[in-house]
């Protein structure tokens, strides 16, 4: 049998259930005794795992009569305090959604492009499984393995199965992930300055002065519940301000809003150090202070290094001497739009309630947004803020026990295979990736596709792709849809249709994260890391499979039948029962046993005798709780024992990116005034090792694109995959300047009134690299200058209530697909924000 798209969107199960145009019934798929209330039956409530950010929060889901009728946050979780977001309720209609893919399918239309029919047909979890294993065997016998190729998106820790360990003993280093294509950049500010890679987190209970630099706490950038918690007594007794061009939901609160011309950001920073140290309101305890006593820093004025004794810090005369000396408030009005008043009393503010205080910061996805989160990073220090109380910290998370090793399944074809290139061309003169330290450790999601059109370094024959959809999420989105209908075999795992899967030969079902699998998660907030449980907390009702560890073991089974048994090997003689030693025989039970392995410090006492967080009494008992805490952040250690820095201090002048830097220039026989050449960044000599202002990098000219395109991230979006949600249109309102059950662009009342433009009036917005058509939204949230469009809107295969047409027409718009691929190139990130994609906009 052949299905259509239409057929393929309305395939059921035998529970005959019914889903109508308007969204799922959430009665739709459990039988009720007749008479009965929903609201009078019993029920329990089950531990899980919310994944629609990265806070990672427990929860827990009210199951009554074998459904899912309620989402709260764990009531024994202390980073979100027993509270969920908005995401957390909209994992109802993310279970029950009729569009839901609900059996393995493959292609049988061997053309592939946008608006080309797969004509997918449904096939058994055996063909399916045989046939990947075939492509796969194919590549071991060609001894070409490093051209398989898994790419990542959202994930458990038991990614390290599929994503991690199956790719290696496969025998390919293509393990990428889609953290480049998210918030990779911000990672290097505290990298390079403190020498910490990964997000922070804040005391906001004993707070008295927070900057939200870029990002909305309490909409997205992780913690949000716990931010929604504190942010109202924050307000009452200190200080909030916002630095957006749009007004976000931290910005309507805030004491201040500051509507940043976009891409300036490094300028603002560097001009509140500035006034920080001529005011002489630097943190002493923490940075040090003149010899004599006095002062200084004056503008204009070079310091000498001698003079200055500092404590935990290192390089601020230099810092001082190389950029700031003259970057004062004045010179950063001209370059972010603000006010020289208000730059000088925001910065005079913050550095006053010090230590007290913290700068929250974003992604900072934009070219040459390493030196801006840098330069916005070193203001937590230059105050002493971090890894004090009512500052920030970093670090926390919770217990867990290491995954078996894998060397004695490695033959020689897949260690072969593992020493290539890596499909991404991390490491290479243009992408240095130095994401931690050291040349090419960073990943270059987005470049994939550049890559496989380019087969550089070398064509790529098989790929597997799970939770992600690059075709709607990659800026130049264009170029995903052309590597994907060139790539030729590709599976994709995932719980929903996308435009992704419109290029897959095999499409496979997956179990949903916070439902219908067994795994942990490990995350932070509130001062405290957590270990949380993912279990089935409903019975499936779809013939779906866990992608990291059901989908693992069948994979494995098939390709020992085919003659190449370490995989299965591997798994079978490693991921026993850490309680009976039982060797998993089934699909479900190595999903039990690793999840019972990986979480064993947190459950089981023998192996946590000296933790002194949480101790739940047995593996049952931590089912049941679903959460294990840590012990509260400890301050003030890193002063004391030192930072993960090449000083082992707090680095102004950054010896650790100097390493790295020369060691990449070293590794191509040139130059590191070379290499920031190569990678489109202006700073040359030392300045290339300190916190600086790099102007923004833009495509098209002001001239002829004179609006600057900034994107925003929705409340409501569950790491992108809310679209087909009828809840997620119809309470778009809560993200201010929003209009339910509408795709708007936000435009300044004064720029519209000049393009002729009112609200609601069609609108043709355009860049260098293409078109899209949208409603204007006039608001006057949003600065003069720039446009905003949110993201999570212009599916055009995504299920019914995402696409206007399914397969062929978009419901809104993408603005992806006018973004250029650009890239931070020092992390190997993808460049979204900044306004770095100039547009035009037309009455259309």
């Amino acid at each position: 049998m052949t299905m259509n798209r239409r057929d393929f969107l309305m395939m059921s199960t035998a529970t005959g259930a019914m889903a109508a145009i308007h969204g799922p019934s959430l009665r739709a798929f459990a039988q009720t005794a007749a008479g009965t209330a929903i609201g009078e039956m019993p029920g329990e409530w089950k531990a899980s795992t919310c994944q629609g950010c990265t806070t990672w929060c427990p929860i827990e889901t009210f199951v009554q009569d074998g459904r899912a009728v309620k989402v709260r946050g764990n009531q024994l979780s202390k980073a979100n305090n027993g509270y969920c977001c908005v995401r957390g309720h909209l994992i109802l209609q993310q279970i029950y959604d009729p569009d839901r893919i609900k059996t393995p399918m493959k292609r049988t239309n061997p053309q592939k492009g946008r608006g080309i029919d797969p004509q997918f047909v449904p096939i058994s979890w055996d063909e399916a499984m045989d046939t990947i294993a075939e492509k796969i065997m194919e590549l071991r016998r060609a001894k070409e393995t490093h051209k398989y190729l898994l790419l990542r998106g959202r994930y458990s820790e038991h990614n390290h199965l599929l994503y991690g360990d199956l790719t290696k003993i496969i025998g390919s280093p293509n393990s990428i992930s889609h953290s480049a294509l998210c918030a990779e950049v911000e990672k290097m500010g505290a990298f390079y300055t403190e020498g910490y890679f990964g997000y922070r987190d804040y005391d906001l209970e004993k707070m008295q002065y927070l900057i939200v630099w870029g990002c909305d706490p309490v909409s997205s950038n992780r913690q949000v519940p716990n931010a929604i918690n504190k942010l109202g007594k924050l307000l009452e007794r200190g200080t909030v301000v916002a630095v957006d061009p749009r007004m976000n939901n931290t910005a309507a609160k805030a004491h201040e809003w500051m509507p940043i011309k976009p891409g300036t950001d490094g300028a603002l920073a560097v001009a509140m150090a500035h006034t920080i140290l001529v005011d002489g309101l630097w943190h002493k305890e923490f940075v040090g202070s003149f010899k004599d006593g006095g002062n200084k820093f004056v503008k204009g004025q070079t310091v000498n290094e001698a003079d200055f004794e500092e404590k935990v810090t290192s390089g601020v005369v230099k810092w001082w001497n190389i950029e700031l000396k003259d970057r004062d408030a004045a010179w950063a009005a001209r370059a972010t739009g603000l006010s020289k008043e208000q730059i000088l009393r925001v910065a005079r503010g913050f550095a006053m309630a010090a230590p007290q205080c913290a700068i929250w910061y974003g992604p900072m996805m934009m070219p040459r947004g390493t030196y801006a989160a840098m330069a916005i990073h070193a203001l937590n220090g230059l105050v002493g803020a971090t890894d004090s109380e009512g500052g920030l910290c970093t670090g926390m998370s919770g217990p867990s026990s290491d995954y078996p090793k894998i060397d004695a399944y490695l033959d020689d074809v897949a260690k072969a295979g593992a020493k290539q290139k890596k499909i991404d061309q991390r490491g290479t003169k243009a992408f240095p990736n130095l994401g931690q330290g050291k040349p090419g450790s960073g990943v270059g999601t987005n470049n994939v596709a550049n890559a496989i059109l380019a087969a550089d370094p070398y064509d790529i024959k098989v790929v597997i792709g799970y939770f992600n959809n690059f075709n709607f999420s990659g800026t130049g989105s264009g170029r995903w849809d052309q590597a994907m209908a060139k790539v030729p075999f590709f599976v994709h795992i995932v719980p929903h249709a996308s435009e992704m899967a419109q290029f897959a030969d095999i499409v496979l079902p997956s179990a949903l994260h916070h439902s219908e699998q067994w795994a942990i998660v490990r995350s932070k907030a509130n001062l405290y890391g957590h270990t949380s449980i993912q279990q089935p907390v409903i019975k499936r009702m779809f013939d779906v499979k866990a992608a990291e560890t059901e989908i693992v073991w069948l994979l494995a089974e098939k390709l020992k039948a085919k003659g190449f048994p370490s995989v299965y090997d591997w798994l079978h003689n490693e991921y026993k029962d850490p309680e009976t030693g039982k060797e998993p025989a089934t699909d479900a039970e190595l999903a039990l046993y690793a999840t019972k392995l990986r979480s064993r410090k947190a459950w089981d006492l023998a192996e946590s005798k000296d933790y002194k967080g949480d101790r739940p009494g047995g593996w049952e008992d931590f089912v049941k709780k679903g959460v294990v805490n840590s012990p509260r952040f400890t301050f003030r250690k890193k002063w004391a024992e030192g930072f993960k820095t090449r000083t082992k201090k707090f680095e102004f002048y950054s010896e650790t990116l100097k390493k790295a830097l020369s060691a990449h220039a070293a590794n191509h026989k040139t130059t590191v005034d070379d290499i920031l050449t190569v990678t489109n960044y202006e700073a040359r000599g030392e300045k290339a090792f300190v916190p600086h202002y790099e102007p923004p990098r833009r495509h098209g000219s002001v001239r002829e694109y004179p609006f600057d395109l900034v994107d925003a991230k929705s409340r409501l979006n569950r790491e992108g995959r809310s679209a087909n949600l009828t809840w997620y249109h119809e309470f778009k309102k809560v993200d201010p300047g929003e209009v339910s059950n509408a795709e708007v662009i936000q435009i300044n009342p004064a720029d519209a009134r000049k393009l002729g433009i009112t609200e609601g009036d069609l609108v043709k917005v355009s860049s260098v690299l293409g078109s899209i058509t949208v409603r204007a939204r006039l608001w006057e949230g949003v600065r003069p200058g720039a446009v905003v469009k949110f993201y999570g809107q212009g599916h055009w295969a995504y299920g019914r209530v995402a696409a206007a047409d399914y397969g062929k027409t978009a419901r809104g718009a993408n603005f992806n697909e006018i973004m250029p691929d650009d890239y931070d190139r020092l992390s190997g990130s993808t460049a979204r924000n900044g306004g770095f994609t100039g547009v035009k906009i037309e009455k259309a």
